[in-house]
């Protein structure tokens, strides 16, 4: 008879080193502070409890759906035969002329009748649940963040509404593509300034939103505005 070996194979650990290689190195959340002539004069860290550097992508995906649905007007409207004037009158007889029976002029199947089915003024707003809407403008600001398109700085102070003052900003910083600018408060000089440079918006730090973040390509904060960055989401 053929034995049967006892003998167990000892399971080779592998070493600890290996499980640390496997971990992805996760960004620190510090941004960059500039001034208005774009000179480095600080760093800003973010809380690292709630911007981890991970990204969701379903968080985004429902909720820039979500925000894409919102702005539909749904004013589209068509009439019904009810709707459209005329056709009061039978326009022929009922039997006799050798033609299908018809009772008004404005039937879906004459021309200039009413539309079957047509759309009517809807609203397709909805919204996501608010935890879904916290993650998704968190991971937002972490793709920025690793991408190296969050930058800070220290101040706008602007004394004339005028447009080159705040395009020299834009300049001294070096900005290229769409650019969104955060601010604490917005005041009027700013605004005017602000408002015919071409791809720049500047919003409150309270009405921006992910879509927002993912459509500009840089992202500018004051250095107040990052200090309330986190009571958007507590």
């Amino acid at each position: 008879m053929k034995t049967k070996n006892t003998e167990t194979k000892k399971r080779v650990k592998k070493p600890a080193t290996a499980k640390k290689a496997d971990k992805k190195v996760q960004k620190e959340p510090v941004v960059t502070i500039y001034n208005s002539k774009g000179k480095e004069v600080g760093t800003f860290k973010l809380d690292e409890k709630i911007f981890t550097g991970e990204i969701h992508k379903g968080a985004l995906y429902q909720a820039v759906r979500m925000y894409n649905a919102n702005k539909r007007q749904g004013n589209a409207s068509t009439k019904t035969r009810g709707d459209v004037s005329g056709g009061g009158k039978k326009p022929f007889r009922q039997k006799g002329t050798g033609r299908a029976r018809m009772g008004s002029i404005r039937s879906p199947l004459w021309p200039g009748g009413g539309i079957v089915f047509g759309p009517h003024p809807r609203d397709y707003g909805y919204a996501i649940p608010k935890k879904l809407k916290d993650l998704a403008f968190v991971s937002s600001i972490n793709s920025k963040v690793g991408e190296d398109r969050l930058l800070g700085i220290d101040s706008i102070a602007i004394t004339e509404p005028k447009t080159k003052n705040f395009k020299s900003i834009v300049d001294a910083l070096k900005l290229k593509g769409k650019s969104l600018f955060i601010l604490e408060a917005i005041d009027n000089n700013v605004r005017m300034a602000s408002r015919n440079i071409a791809g720049v918006e500047v919003k409150n730090y309270k009405d921006f939103n992910t879509l927002d973040v993912l459509k500009c390509d840089n992202l500018v904060m004051s250095k107040s505005a990052l200090e309330k960055l986190s009571e958007r989401v507590k």
